[in-house]
């Protein structure tokens, strides 16, 4: 009977620690229209490989993007149209930020690390939604895509490789 225990607790620890060795965003709700701080929490790297470039896709509706340099990392930005005009402060904005890249640092797969930036979530944003942020994660030669978006219906934790998810609620 003991051994039938500790086996179910070892499925329970293994499969809870799978859950959390992803890369997620470390405030996961946020009102929409407002100025929102993304943290993206890199635990780990690619099979035990030194985690050597972050790239994330900026969903549409988030405006205004500014990322956080890190020292010893290149910082990238790759800017757009977006798919319909936005306000912002009393002004139009068509184009900007759809990606930000941190290159060429090294992050051991045994430490920790966080990726920052700041974007304004435009205001016509669906409550109640959540927006997803695919990030893909490079480490010497092999990478790890954080890109899956669920399916209408379907569990966030049934998947292998899940983007980090910004769940939107309603303007304050």
């Amino acid at each position: 009977m003991n051994r039938y225990l500790l086996s179910a607790g070892a499925f329970f620890v293994l499969g809870t620690s799978a859950a959390f060795a992803h890369i997620t965003l470390e405030t996961q709700e946020a009102a929409v229209g407002s100025t929102y701080k993304a943290v993206l929490r890199v635990p780990h790297g690619c099979d035990g490989k030194a985690t050597t470039a972050v790239r994330v896709q900026i969903p549409e509706g988030v405006i205004s993007v500014k990322p956080m340099p890190k020292p010893d990392w290149t910082l990238q930005v790759k800017k757009g149209r977006y798919e319909k005009s936005y306000q912002l402060h009393g002004q139009e904005v068509s184009n900007g930020v759809k990606e930000v890249d941190w290159s060429g640092g090294s992050l051991p797969d045994e430490f920790y690390d966080e990726f920052v930036f700041r974007g304004t979530l435009a205001v016509d944003l669906p409550a109640g939604q959540t927006l997803y942020f695919p990030v893909v994660q490079e480490c010497d030669g092999v990478a790890e895509r954080w890109i899956e978006i669920p399916a209408a219906g379907q569990d966030e934790d049934a998947l292998e490789y899940p983007a980090p998810g910004l769940k939107l609620s309603p303007k304050k």
